[in-house]
């Protein structure tokens, strides 16, 4: 009676598993088929039924997340070329949600927050290029240049420090430390060496007498 019911057991979960499996396969086709269809639209760059695909076979079946975030990218660059500039940082930011080990990301998405002149968010993604790449001189020196522009010239010349200590000979960064020390140079009040001889105060004019 055990071994009988053993048996039917290992059957069905035998039976279960293939049942499963089939199911997988099934998603796994469709999934396929799902994301060719998502490619040839993003060649025709028909973008919205590209993602609209590729987030269908993104869901089933995970390893197309990365096409998928190539075609937000791709969206995103031509919204930016229309100057659409908010749709591209959308496209931009769920492309990032996918594939946030991807640098080019942050700096396209960083690229388009310049021009709409937020400096704030193009800092931000910056330091996220710079904590996933930081030996490569060009981010602090792109960072340096959003700092300069908003006369931030501490946290300029910190960065354009760290470039040149990266890249000696780096033009920009040479151009850039010395426009900053310039500045710093105009803004700081001149002091008198000690023992200056002040003019005196004007002495208050006395009383007539009567």
């Amino acid at each position: 009676m055990k071994r009988s019911f053993a048996f039917i057991l290992i059957t069905a979960l035998t039976l279960c598993v293939s049942q499963v499996c089939q199911g997988e396969a099934k998603k796994n086709v469709e999934a396929n088929k799902l994301a060719r269809e998502g490619a040839e639209k993003a060649k025709s760059q028909e973008w919205d039924k590209a993602v609209e695909l590729l987030r269908k076979a993104s869901a089933m079946d995970h390893k197309y997340a990365d096409e998928l975030a190539a075609v937000y990218q791709q969206r995103g660059y031509a919204a930016a070329t229309n100057q659409q500039f908010q749709d591209a940082i959308n496209d931009y930011s769920e492309a990032a949600k996918l594939t946030p080990q991807d640098v080019r990301i942050y700096e396209q998405r960083a690229a388009v927050e310049m021009k709409i002149q937020d400096y704030d968010k193009a800092l931000a993604d910056y330091a996220e290029v710079i904590k996933l790449k930081p030996n490569e001189a060009r981010y602090y020196n792109y960072r340096a240049y959003i700092y300069e522009l908003r006369n931030d010239l501490k946290n300029s010349m910190a960065d354009t420090e760290k470039v040149l200590k990266m890249d000696p000979n780096n033009q920009d960064a040479k151009a850039r430390k010395q426009r900053i020390e310039q500045k710093i140079a105009e803004n700081t009040p001149l002091t008198p060496p000690p023992g200056a001889v002040t003019s005196p105060k004007t002495s208050p004019q006395g009383k007539k007498k009567p």
